[in-house]
């Protein structure tokens, strides 16, 4: 495995960048960068990123609230989309890249799949989601993620911290029971296929903790892609980006300048 490309350039540190990159973009833009949160997941689930990747991407966060089908979803997501990114999809917008790869792979320079699955819903997780959805009133008060939810998202460490399971409560409220039952009824389709061929600059990242997308999954999707980066967060579960927002940044920020020499 390559060492990550941040301590790569800590290396050449003083000396002049090329002017350009090997897609022949000049070096003084920032990258363009698609970011794709989860399940009644919005921009806040990114805060921390945008804030600490603005020096280098360009970011756009995609709306994954309308479409009624995977392939609905993607199209949306990429009709506002920049004409070529860097994608990183979490959890729900793991799959939801994955299948924009499969519509649009030339418009990806290179991919980050943060605490998500290539794996289909099992009829367990399928009959899950089912009853979670027949537990949802419309019309009706929706608020979000309850206790029950919350210990399966973040770490068991974290369930004490206020503000955290605010924002996360908040967020999930926010976008509420309609776009919940929506996102919720998506067929999650089967990714070895995609990952299997996939050969640009490629980052996996989980929680070591995750109940929702297991590390095994990430170490499986690893893997597959002997050239990928896997970074594993300690103390931490489902929502990397908001528990433990340093390190996925510095991940990020490593596999966002890979190759940009």
């Amino acid at each position: 495995m390559r060492p990550p490309a941040i301590l790569m350039s800590c290396a050449v540190a003083g000396m002049a960048p090329p002017p350009h990159r090997r897609d022949n973009t000049p070096m003084t833009d920032r990258i363009p960068l698609l970011l794709l949160p989860g399940l009644l997941n919005d921009a806040e689930l990114w805060r921390a990123q945008l804030a600490d990747l603005a020096d280098i991407a360009d970011c756009t966060v995609g709306d994954q609230t309308r479409g009624e089908t995977l392939q609905g979803v993607a199209e949306d997501v990429l009709a506002q989309a920049p004409e070529r990114f860097a994608l990183a999809g979490f959890s729900l917008g793991g799959f939801v890249a994955q299948q924009i790869l499969r519509i649009a792979p030339e418009r990806v320079l290179k991919l980050a799949l943060i605490d998500t699955s290539i794996h289909a819903d099992s009829p367990e997780r399928a009959e899950q989601r089912r009853s979670q959805r027949a537990s949802v009133r419309l019309p009706g008060k929706f608020h979000g993620f309850g206790d029950v939810l919350m210990r399966s998202y973040i770490d068991a460490s974290r369930l004490d911290d206020y503000v955290l399971v605010q924002r996360v409560r908040d967020m999930t409220a926010r976008l509420g029971a309609e776009v919940f039952l929506r996102q919720s009824a998506l067929e999650r389709r089967d990714g070895h296929d995609v990952l299997a061929g996939y050969r640009d600059p490629l980052l996996i990242v989980c929680g070591a903790n995750d109940r929702i997308t297991p590390l095994a999954v990430s170490e499986e999707m690893h893997a597959l892609v002997p050239h990928s980066q896997l970074v594993v967060v300690p103390d931490c579960g489902h929502l990397a980006p908001m528990e433990k927002p340093d390190e996925v940044s510095a991940a990020m920020r490593g596999w966002l300048l890979q190759g940009e020499g």
